[in-house]
């Protein structure tokens, strides 16, 4: 008997040094749970749980509800948020040199795109994220994006011209659509679809993905398949969160990130591939004929923004890689 006793109090200590042990993290992101980020999160959240042997135990904080994804971003930095899956946009202002992905008309295709990420080139911009208080685990991704407004099918540059758009914070984008004769508004995604509804602002751009999620069809009529940035994604960490993890611990992080990544784009493939018939169903009008030549030639501006800055070394080799 005493043994027994002594036997259970002995397991009683284990369980409660595990529940000890045990830490929860929250991974943030700006759509709902059932999107691209969404799956990428809980993959995250899964595989994290997975290789720790649930050491590690996470949630997501979805729509937003962390704040913008530049607000996101500095919880980062400040260690009050864990990780985060953001677009490239507004991480441009913590480290310039991630403005080059966001060049229009950079990406000849996915093939392209994933190939300059998953090489090199992203190995390197991933060092640079975390040269500037941020912990860069993982590229994901969101789509190429394309326009969408409630006043008219925009089929040429002209068609633009005095749309009230919103873009994200990010300078290169803005100069972009100015110089093709939109209005570009910079805006936090969380307050997009209210500004749409409002008429605060005309339309927006985003990729398949996004609009899907969003159900921009709600507050928008058009649709237009521009295809004019390919935008990647994100998965960072918080430094404050990484100098307390173990060499081993750090590499589940990053394994989960790469988990995270690869299911999200699973789920860009097959939105890529229904999307435009889901739009179609819930009314939008999607103009797919469009001739890119003159979008592209009135963009071209944008790419000053960042080589007079930066060089062009970089642009350079995205370009050349095949």
């Amino acid at each position: 008997m005493k043994h027994t006793l002594t036997a259970f109090i002995g397991t009683l200590a284990l369980s409660a040094g595990v529940a000890q042990a045990q830490q929860s993290f929250v991974v943030g992101h700006s759509l709902s749970p059932e999107s691209h980020y969404g799956i990428g999160a809980e993959a995250f959240i899964t595989t994290l749980a997975e290789l720790s042997g649930g050491e590690f135990a996470g949630e997501q904080a979805p729509a937003g509800q962390l704040g913008g994804e530049r607000d996101m971003i500095e919880g980062l930095q400040i260690g009050s948020l864990d990780v985060v899956i953001t677009s490239t946009g507004p991480l441009g202002n913590f480290v310039p040199e991630v403005y080059a992905l966001d060049l229009p008309f950079l990406f000849r295709d996915y093939d392209h795109a994933r190939a300059v990420l998953d090489g090199d080139i992203g190995q390197e911009l991933l060092g640079k994220i975390n040269e500037n208080q941020l912990v860069g685990l993982a590229w994901s991704e969101n789509g190429f994006r394309h326009v969408t407004n409630s006043q008219r099918p925009v089929r040429t540059p002209e068609d633009l011209a005095g749309l009230k758009l919103r873009t994200m914070e990010n300078r290169v984008h803005m100069e972009a659509f100015s110089e093709m004769g939109a209005a570009p508004t910079p805006m936090a995604f969380p307050e997009l679809f209210t500004a749409l509804q409002q008429g605060v602002v005309d339309g927006q751009e985003n990729p398949v993905t996004v609009i899907s999620a969003s159900k921009f069809w709600e507050v928008q009529g058009h649709v237009s398949l521009t295809g004019h940035v390919y935008s990647p994604a994100a998965v960072l960490a918080s430094p404050v969160l990484f100098d307390s993890l173990t060499e081993e611990q750090r590499g589940w992080f990053y394994e989960a990130a790469a988990a995270s990544a690869a299911a999200t784009r699973a789920e860009v493939n097959r939105l890529e591939d229904a999307g435009v018939a889901v739009m179609r169903e819930n009314g939008m009008e999607v103009i797919t004929d469009i001739d890119k030549a003159p979008f592209a030639a009135l963009a071209q501006p944008a790419y000053a923004v960042y080589t007079d800055q930066y060089g062009t070394d970089l642009v350079e080799r995205i370009q050349a890689v095949e």
